[in-house]
């Protein structure tokens, strides 16, 4: 999945085996982009800080796992 698709602002590619490993990865590499006040992802990280909020977040994070666990696997 990419940073994108996982509610981010870029290309960057994650691959894991579960969707933990692939959040996991994606939060760091949203620390990493908030640290270099990377300007894309900080407006991501506000579109994420609104599903909180909202308490939304829930049923967007078992959204984003299904959508991995439909893709197809690498060999």
């Amino acid at each position: 999945m990419t940073c994108e698709e996982l509610g981010g602002a870029c290309g960057l590619e994650f691959r894991a085996e579960t969707f933990e490993e692939i959040a996991d990865m994606s939060m760091k590499h949203g620390m990493k982009m908030f640290k270099e006040a990377d300007r894309p992802h900080l407006e991501a990280m506000e579109e994420m800080k609104s599903l909180r909020e909202s308490g939304d977040i829930a049923e967007w994070f078992e959204r984003k796992r299904e959508e991995f666990e439909d893709l197809p696997e690498d060999d």
